[in-house]
């Protein structure tokens, strides 16, 4: 079979070759999963040393919630793997490349203008993309977290994101698609630097006009009332010289009831959004019943039954609050973000540089259908997506394995803050609140696992509970 295999054209070898590791790829992930599926299987009562952190009702939800959410996973990806081998195996990608040919042709645009056929193809491939996936995301949301009363979204509103979010998308794609096209084909030898200077750019600015300009476009972003909550962000802000502007509350219980924080912004324009479902004191879905949902757009309105609480102590106090604030601070402090992007775009680089000397390679092309043409932008999806792929899956374990070692260092810091009993505290709320299962398989957690499982922080924390 190799030998038969190793007689092929290179083409073929390289074609075959893509499919193998894919699929290798897949069944890894697939064998992981069927790892904790048997740990959410078999583990059925609270362990000994999770007794006075979880009751037995909370974790036998999170047991059913956490096994619900793997048997998707296998199902989806499964549908996934076999989708893109099928439209590999049928080109599927030129046959898509040539219909892009022909819609741009009707408006008069030759094959020369290479550009305007990459933007169409872009637009096809992205909306068969948003279409087959479309089931399966309802089916997570109106089915699975449905079931275990995370989802606060009706149907209509529903669509009306699904198809918002594919316009922005277009719309920030699109124009910059064209460009990095059009600076590869002008850049001479030296392409790869300006295509990698320009991706840095586009990444520095979206992330800093992402929550201002951005995410307002499908979530509500309100100024964290005067109080002692604000007052007391500010005073830990400035008491390790974390130049915060600005505190938003976004209503992320409109969609689902699942909380988080973070913070944004470059310089001396830092900026804290946290969910309202964190909030203990802010959460709608602790004061069902007390006011009406805000009508806002027809379809958009959560309906009534949506608002009653699913948990009546979801959110964390103010004191937990800060503590969790604490930790994200201490990414800052302890530059895990700078660390994250100077990674980010020395890989990019690296990619970019590689991409430079692979392009050329006529091999690539013909292997996925492509024996006349060239296109740059087809260049970029075979040579970023599938020959990159082995690398990829290593970098990614890579960085898993980095953001255990920053999220148990931003512990630590909270921890250096005092905030070692909240944070605690905070951690067992917010597990609880998430449905986060407690227990996992070893080589699971270790692949996949970019936070630490509760238990392993908990007890990084717990020498200090009563500080």
């Amino acid at each position: 079979m190799l030998e038969t295999i190793l007689n092929l054209p290179v083409e073929k070898q390289i074609f075959y070759a893509v499919l193998a590791f894919s699929w290798t790829v897949y069944l890894w992930e697939a064998y992981l999963s069927y790892r904790q599926r048997r740990t959410y299987r078999s583990t059925t009562h609270v362990p000994q040393e999770l007794g006075k952190i979880m009751d037995s009702e909370t974790f036998e939800k999170s047991r059913l919630y956490q096994l619900d959410k793997s048997n998707f996973s296998f199902w989806s990806g499964l549908y996934s793997e076999t989708e893109g081998t099928l439209i590999l195996l049928l080109g599927g990608i030129p046959f898509l490349w040539d219909i892009a040919g022909s819609l741009a042709a009707r408006f008069g645009f030759t094959p020369e203008h290479e550009i305007t056929q990459s933007l169409v193809f872009l637009t096809l491939a992205t909306l068969f993309s948003a279409l087959t996936g479309l089931p399966w995301s309802l089916y997570n949301t109106f089915v699975i977290e449905e079931k275990h009363g995370f989802n606060q979204q009706t149907l209509g509103f529903f669509f009306k994101d699904a198809v918002k979010k594919f316009v922005v998308t277009q719309c920030i794609l699109l124009p910059v698609t064209s460009l990095l096209l059009y600076i590869i084909k002008i850049g001479g030898d030296y392409f790869f630097i300006y295509a990698w200077l320009f991706t840095l750019a586009v990444s520095l600015v979206l992330v800093t006009i992402y929550a201002d300009y951005i995410a307002p476009l499908f979530d509500k972003f309100t100024p964290l009332p005067e109080g002692e909550l604000k007052t007391a962000i500010e005073d830990m802000a400035k008491s390790i010289s974390f130049p915060l502007t600005k505190i938003y509350v976004v209503e992320g219980s409109k969609r689902s009831s699942h909380s988080n924080a973070y913070f944004y912004g470059f310089f001396k324009n830092k900026r804290i959004v946290l969910f309202d479902t964190l909030l203990e004191d802010y959460s709608p879905l602790n004061k069902a019943g007390e006011s009406q949902p805000e009508e806002t757009e027809n379809d958009e309105t959560v309906s009534e039954s949506k608002t009653k609480p699913k948990n009546k102590k979801q959110g964390c106090n103010n004191q937990e609050i800060l503590a969790v604030l604490g930790h994200e601070l201490g990414h800052w402090k302890l530059g895990h973000t700078v660390k994250n992007i100077v990674i980010s775009q020395m890989n990019s680089f690296l990619c970019f540089s590689l991409f430079a000397v692979l392009i050329g390679r006529k091999e690539l092309f013909v292997a996925f259908g492509f024996t006349n043409t060239q296109p740059t932008l087809i260049g970029l999806m075979i040579i970023f997506q599938f020959i990159f792929s082995p690398y990829n899956e290593l970098l990614s374990f890579c960085l898993t394995v980095l953001s255990r070692r920053f999220e148990f260092q931003a512990d630590a810091f909270a921890r250096s803050m005092g905030k070692a009993s909240q944070l605690y505290s905070a951690l067992i709320k917010l597990n609880k609140d998430n449905l986060g299962f407690p227990v996992a398989d070893w080589l699971f957690s270790m692949w996949h696992y970019s936070h630490p499982p509760l238990l392993e922080r908990l007890r990084a924390l717990g020498s200090v509970k009563q500080d």
